[in-house]
């Protein structure tokens, strides 16, 4: 069985359509397939409509947390999508997406970058605009080489010259707010450095007492010494750890399914989930 937890859509900041990424899914041999679009679970209906047989559907959201001046990113699995408290807190935050990257355009331009809202808007579409809509653009007028050239100090990166602040959940809150809705949590790409300041092993315990259940540990931006070290913290704190290709079509080189998730811990994380299940595939439309 292969598993691949954490993926994303054109709901939020991939290039594949919810339908287009589960058949992809399905054409690169994964058995399960999570979507885990940034503060929305807009695209799980196409998905699920699209679902082919023979693929199962990991429903879920990549939440975006801070924690003491650092950004990080949590995990969210099979919650109920319309338990009020996380949906009010996902609105909030995906509403503060727009009034952001219209400051890290300000921001751009300042900087002499010729960069528009009007071509960040058209390459975010009708996804949840962020920082690599941002990015792509800078991609487009030949500032980087790639999206994750834009990722550092000179631009986008947390604290970076062009970085903007927005509204972020406390991970402790987004953790309460989660099992409340049923749902698991998995700190995704905790030693991701290139990205910024990372969260320190203490804090992590400090989730893992409060009930992160898991930590993503096999992912491109860990090197084999990172993977090493959070295998070793996640036995002394007793978390699953879970592996992703952090898909987003031709915006990342990444593929689906590069990295992947034991079927045991799979197995776990559906166990513990109470707000949803894994959909399973009947054919697709």
């Amino acid at each position: 069985m292969r598993v691949d937890l954490h993926t994303h859509s054109t709901a939020s900041d991939g290039t594949d359509s919810p339908a287009e990424l589960v058949r992809n899914a399905a054409a690169a041999g994964l058995d399960v397939v999570a979507l885990t679009d940034h503060d929305t679970t807009r695209g799980h209906a196409e998905a699920i409509t699209a679902l082919p047989e023979g693929l199962t559907l990991v429903t879920g959201a990549e939440l975006s947390c801070r924690i003491d001046g650092v950004s990080m990113h949590m995990l969210a699995y099979l919650f109920d999508p319309e338990e009020p408290a996380l949906l009010a807190e996902r609105e909030l935050v995906r509403d503060d997406r727009v009034p952001r990257a219209r400051g890290m355009v300000a921001r751009l331009r300042e900087l002499g970058v010729p960069v528009t809202w009007e071509q960040v808007a058209r390459i975010a579409g009708d996804g949840s605009v962020g920082r690599p809509h941002v990015a792509t653009a800078l991609v487009e007028l030949g500032v980087v080489p790639t999206v994750s050239d834009a990722f550092t100090e000179d631009w986008l990166a947390d604290g970076g010259r062009a970085y903007v602040a927005k509204h972020e959940t406390d991970p402790f809150e987004a953790i309460r707010l989660v099992k409340s809705a049923g749902g698991v949590t998995v700190f995704a790409h905790p030693a991701a450095a290139k990205r910024g300041r990372t969260v320190p092993d203490s804090a992590i315990a400090e989730m893992a007492a409060a009930g992160l259940d898991g930590i993503e540990v096999d992912h491109m931006d860990h090197d084999v010494d990172a993977r090493a070290r959070l295998r070793g913290l996640a036995k002394e704190l007793g978390l699953l750890v879970t592996g992703s290709s952090d898909y987003h079509g031709s915006r990342k080189t990444v593929s689906l399914g590069e990295y992947t998730t034991d079927p045991e811990v799979y197995g776990e994380i559906t166990r513990r989930a109470t707000g949803a299940f894994p959909v399973p595939g009947t054919g697709g439309a």
